[in-house]
């Protein structure tokens, strides 16, 4: 009887393992390089997320960040981007940005959410904040960031 029972449980757990892989590894991605990024006099710290692999993790799984923190998605060529919050503890304003480094626009994504939130032209980059930064800064579609690393193949 034993055994059935211990047998039981180990093929549950296996199950729920095997059905919730990201149970398994819900631990953020370590820091990633960052580069200083200037919006008027305000200095963003952005880690840079580069690899598909960074990219796809993001910011999933942190508790928190600082005021002026930020994750900086930069890819090869412009596209329409599109995110979601999956696994993302903290309420995010995402900005998509363009080869210039002229926001295009912005968007308010709640955590753990699966609504797709797009850019609304192809761009190479996006910055994700905490939820309001850009706002409270009044930052909006057209205003440039400086710092953005105009040659992807140079990005840390």
């Amino acid at each position: 009887m034993i055994k059935k029972l211990l047998w039981h449980c180990i093929a549950f757990a296996w199950g729920f393992l095997i059905a919730n892989p990201a149970s398994a590894q819900n631990a953020a991605q370590p820091r990633l390089p960052t580069v200083e990024l200037t919006a008027g006099m305000h200095v963003i710290q952005a880690e840079v997320a580069r690899t598909y692999e960074q990219q796809s993790t993001g910011l999933m799984y942190r508790r928190k960040m600082g005021i002026n923190e930020g994750m900086l998605f930069v890819y090869e060529a412009p596209e329409i981007r599109c995110y979601w919050m999956r696994n993302t503890h903290i309420p995010l304003t995402i900005a998509f940005i363009g080869d210039d480094g002229a926001i295009v626009n912005l968007r308010d994504m709640q955590p753990r959410s699966e609504r797709s939130h797009c850019s609304t032209k192809p761009v190479r980059y996006a910055l994700e904040m905490n939820q309001g930064w850009f706002k409270a800064r009044s930052l909006k579609p057209g205003f440039k960031l400086l710092g953005i690393p105009l040659n992807p193949a140079i990005v840390p």
